[in-house]
């Protein structure tokens, strides 16, 4: 024999010995075509996991044979983020023991730099568990409103993104965009506005624009961990509509913002519609994983992070009744509602051309300071 067989004997020996693993996957990776999809999913669903936690090229025989992973951004609305935010939302209710209630709340404190000095009762010992904790309020003066300014922030946070709504299409980060319709829903009816669509046709950004002249604005604000958690009306308004879409609680993180596209119009969220002096205006509040609810003051009948839903569904209730023909007025600075962590506000509405926003992209911001004016 040769040295050059010599050399290629263990090679060749090599070559037997994967054939019979490869013809074994590609049996087997046939079966699992003809399987139905939720099956499917269930079985690749850990190769897809390996093939991502190990070293690269690790599994990377697999794709000679078939298979392909599962995407990283499928992979991840997998995971029963809706279950794992009950499980946090009752977890949060649990009362704590007296002398666990220092700790707990230290660590919290300085994992995510809360300023404590702010809230209106700074002695830890007096929050009986985290949902209390998360939730508190702030002193009066902590937080003074800006008078001067048509719009404040409604909350803490971070300014994601903002600007004019062009072609139906909001951007949720920069070179991200979700569609306006698909996050709103469509158009109410016309019976629940205090006002008339300016026009009857054309496209959804027009149907919002109720007066000539004007521009749909927006403007999305994240809410850390580490945030005060309440928000407040950003302007004198009427809410008259609310609409709640059950969904996926996905992290909201700047992050994950720019990898999965219409991450909000994924997520849970519970929009509420109106007008103010200028026409149309909307908050959005976009739940996330650990929100174990959002809950808007004025709105009883409201109940989030159900069980079961139906995917693209959505729940309306009016304001407009018989009783109350203008809807519930809100006065800019005060409470609206809570969540029960960090999550995201989005603000949708029209103003004239000469409104400009008073912000920089990536800001940090608090509630009260000046979002823009004309």
């Amino acid at each position: 024999m040769c040295q050059s067989e010599a050399r290629r004997g263990p090679e060749l020996r090599a070559a037997k010995w994967l054939h019979f693993p490869q013809l074994a996957l590609r049996r087997r990776l046939g079966q699992l075509s003809c399987m139905s999809r939720p099956a499917l999913k269930l079985r690749s669903w850990p190769l897809t996991v390996l093939y991502y936690l190990l070293p690269f090229g690790a599994l990377r025989p697999l794709s000679r044979v078939g298979w392909r992973p599962v995407s990283r951004v499928a992979l991840y609305k997998s995971v029963p983020t809706r279950l794992l935010s009950r499980a946090w939302g009752r977890l949060n209710q649990v009362e704590l023991p007296h002398w666990l209630r220092r700790p707990v709340y230290s660590l919290y404190i300085w994992t995510f730099g809360v300023n404590m000095k702010e809230a209106a009762v700074e002695d830890l010992h007096h929050y009986r568990n985290l949902s209390e904790f998360f939730r508190r309020k702030l002193k009066p003066q902590a937080r003074p409103v800006c008078g001067l300014h048509s719009v404040i922030s409604p909350s803490d946070g971070k300014i994601l993104n903002f600007g004019q709504v062009k072609n139906c299409e909001v951007e949720q980060v920069k070179g991200v965009t979700y569609s306006l319709e698909s996050f709103l829903g469509p158009r109410i009816s016309t019976e629940d506005l205090p006002f008339p669509p300016a026009t009857p046709c054309g496209s959804f950004r027009n149907q919002l624009v109720t007066r000539e002249g004007n521009e749909l604005y927006h403007c999305v604000i994240y809410l850390a961990p580490g945030d005060y958690h309440c928000f407040h009306s950003p302007t004198d308004w009427t809410v008259s509509h609310r609409r709640h879409f059950p969904g996926s609680l996905m992290s909201v993180n700047p992050g994950m913002a720019r990898w999965i596209k219409e991450l909000f119009c994924h997520n849970e969220r519970v929009v509420l519609t109106g007008d103010w002096k200028h026409g149309f205006f909307s908050l959005t509040a976009v739940g996330a994983t650990n929100v174990g609810s959002i809950r808007i003051y004025f709105d009883r009948d409201l109940h989030t992070n159900s069980p079961r839903y139906s995917k693209g569904s959505y729940n309306d209730f009016s304001f407009v009744t018989h009783a109350n023909k203008e809807g519930i007025p809100m006065r800019k600075g005060e409470h609206l509602g809570e969540f029960n962590l960090g999550s995201t506000i989005v603000l949708i509405f029209e103003a004239p051309k000469d409104f400009n926003f008073k912000l920089k992209a990536g800001q940090k911001i608090r509630f009260g300071e000046a979002l823009g004016s004309l």
